[in-house]
């Protein structure tokens, strides 16, 4: 059975379309893996390379990453019962100080869109907060996103307190948002930057060595 029409609703941001093609397949005995690896993962990834061409834009991945969450809801409690294991664990939020989601809602939808099972903290997050995280969570990546310049020192205090905790080695700081730059990811000793959602994604593979 074609997997064809799923790929393009979620490529076109049809939620309804995506969960009633989802619906057809899982009715025809298609493995809900296969779904989630051969549609809805290529065609999040397609929708960031058109993204990072410039032809797609912001609003346009947020619905198609809304698409591919319709069909994702569909999936999850058939990818649990099959035991699929995700890519990896990865924990966003904003940092301390700033009420910015919008990119890191992205930045966690392009992720859940790579396979990766995510874990939102929301916005405002304490570098206590994203310590507890790490403990209880035990992800392979930390998102860290700012939208301010205030903001950006959050990330630094972020890094310290994994330090003090005795966490650093345990997980890769990813960090992004408009004002954050490579050089500063160097300089409070991130892992890796992205300067926008879909490289986010890219480049969390990139840090765990997944092609």
């Amino acid at each position: 059975m074609s997997l064809e029409p799923i790929y393009q609703a979620v490529l076109d941001g049809d939620a309804k379309g995506a969960e009633a093609a989802v619906k057809v397949a899982l009715a025809a005995h298609v493995p809900a893996e296969d779904i989630l690896k051969k549609a809805c993962i290529p065609a999040m990834g397609e929708v960031g390379r058109l993204f990072e061409e410039g032809e797609k834009f912001v609003p346009e991945m947020l619905i198609s990453a809304r698409a591919m969450q319709t069909a994702v809801r569909l999936l999850k409690p058939l990818l649990a019962q099959a035991n699929v294991q995700s890519v990896g664990k990865v924990i966003v939020g904003t940092v301390q100080g700033d009420l910015h989601d919008i990119g890191k809602n992205l930045v966690g939808m392009m992720m859940e869109g790579s396979g990766f099972e995510v874990v939102d903290l929301g916005t405002d997050v304490t570098p206590a907060k994203f310590v507890d995280a790490v403990r209880q969570h035990k992800p392979q990546v930390m998102g860290l996103s700012a939208l301010l310049t205030t903001t950006m020192p959050s990330m630094k205090n972020c890094i310290e307190a994994l330090k003090e905790a005795g966490l650093r080695d345990q997980v890769q700081v990813l960090i992004g948002g408009a004002p954050v730059t490579q050089a500063y990811a160097d300089q409070i000793g991130a892992d890796g930057y992205a300067p926008d959602a879909s490289s986010a994604a890219r480049k969390a593979k990139a840090l765990l060595g997944i092609a």
